[in-house]
């Protein structure tokens, strides 16, 4: 490594350093425009991030999803944002993507959610770790790049989503979808201490199970829907013990898991439940076929359903009947080979940043970069949230983000810019 790139590394680091109070700023104000997704009204949240980058002289297109979309999705708005910095012809374009669609903040905060308090040198709020911390990363490691070492050629995109937690179809699915963008390389929000380069899929379902209402004093006169999804919980439960022994050969990932996360039903407690709705989320390592595994949940649940009717003597009319909708289908990200240039800057830089080498590993959670690397775009998982998710509270009650690791993290970035667009 040349004395001259040893230098601007140096150069870079002291302009991160100059402007953080700036930047943590800035992610502050992020944090204060909510993005709960559901429901999901989005766009606000663009226009402010809009209006903030403006001051840095950056030009957010804004691509507005259509209304009837974003509502048949079960959202409110969404409007993406692509900032495209161009350097010169010739040279690689890199995205940097983070996503602005977080889940609601639910109960046991001691902080406001959107507060963006500063404590012990944390940030807490809704999304301050996952992942409004790497609008902040993105932006400030560009600033510092075309401040310090502005290429010669090529580009950086930042590209701004808002439907990760929805799945991605309508975030960076979309924008790719339309031909809006097409990168050489990419990388997406995440964790400060490893380089993600593959994660799970997820299999999102809604099954709902059909009996008779009734009156709960002469229950004989109903089938209870209740107690038929008991019957199908028991046995998609059962299913985790059989998971434990498919392992994934993938560092960091494990084996699959299924959780039954929203149950809905009933009309009263004097009525016998005619209509139960259950969602439920199955998570699968890189080596599993996910038609398969469809298949295999909607076989478990016939199954119990036969074996709740034929135990009760239910037949014809009284027979529960289930109808079964898949929500989402998430596909696992897996390496691409043109990955490594990106994995080779950011564990150089993350150990002289860090002092630590971060590894390169698997995650068990799914994410929308698997949109990008389904379209052939190399693409890691790294930015400034959590080094872990229990860590730093992801979608949990005093969500937090170390602002140390957000300045370190930004560092990265930026020096990992200047490697790649060499």
């Amino acid at each position: 490594m040349t004395q001259d790139r040893q230098a601007t590394y140096a150069a870079l680091d002291a302009w991160i350093d100059q402007h953080f109070d700036e930047q943590v700023q800035f992610l502050q104000a992020l944090v204060q425009v909510p993005t709960d997704t559901p429901p999901g009204n989005n766009a606000p949240h663009a226009e402010r991030t809009a209006d903030l980058i403006q001051a840095f002289g950056f030009t957010a297109e804004k691509h507005v999803v259509p209304a009837q979309e974003v509502q048949d999705y079960g959202m409110e708005s969404i409007t993406n944002l692509i900032v495209r910095r161009p350097y010169g012809s010739g040279g690689k374009t890199i995205a940097l993507n983070a996503h602005g669609d977080v889940v609601p903040p639910g109960e046991g905060w001691s902080k406001d959610p959107y507060g963006a308090q500063i404590e012990d040198g944390k940030m807490y709020g809704r999304a301050t770790a996952v992942s409004k911390s790497d609008f902040s990363t993105f932006t400030f490691a560009v600033r510092a790049l075309e401040a310090v070492a502005r290429p010669a050629k090529g580009n950086v995109e930042l590209h701004f989503t808002y439907d990760e937690e929805f799945g991605g179809e309508l975030g960076p699915g979309w924008l790719l979808k339309k031909g809006l963008t097409q990168p050489d390389l990419m990388v997406a929000a995440g964790f400060s201490y490893e380089v993600v380069t593959a994660h799970n899929g997820c299999l999102q379902m809604e099954v709902t199970v059909h009996g008779k209402m009734a009156h709960a004093a002469v229950p004989h006169t109903g089938v209870d829907a209740l107690q038929a999804a008991v019957a199908i919980m028991q046995a998609l439960y059962a299913e985790n013990t059989k998971y434990q022994h498919v392992t994934s050969l993938v560092p960091g990932i494990k084996h699959p898991y299924l959780n039954i996360g929203r149950i809905e039903g009933g009309t009263n407690t004097n009525v016998i439940p005619g209509k139960v709705v259950l969602k439920l989320d199955r998570r699968m390592i890189p080596e599993e076929n996910p038609v398969e595994v469809e298949a295999s949940i909607r076989a478990v649940i016939a199954q119990a359903v036969e074996g709740f009717n034929s135990q009760r003597g239910y037949a014809g009319e009284d027979a529960v009947r289930v109808d079964i909708k898949r929500l989402l289908l998430a596909r696992a990200m897996t390496p691409l080979a043109g990955n490594q240039p990106l994995v080779d800057a950011i564990q150089t830089h993350g150990q002289a940043v860090f002092g630590e080498k971060p590894p390169a590993v698997g995650t068990p959670l799914y994410t929308d970069v698997r949109l990008y690397v389904e379209r052939g775009i190399p693409g890691v998982i790294y930015g400034a949230g959590p080094r872990t998710v229990l860590e730093s509270h992801a979608k949990r009650s005093d969500e937090r983000l170390v602002l140390e690791d957000l300045r370190r993290a930004t560092k990265v970035i930026a020096r990992s810019l200047v490697d790649l667009l060499a």
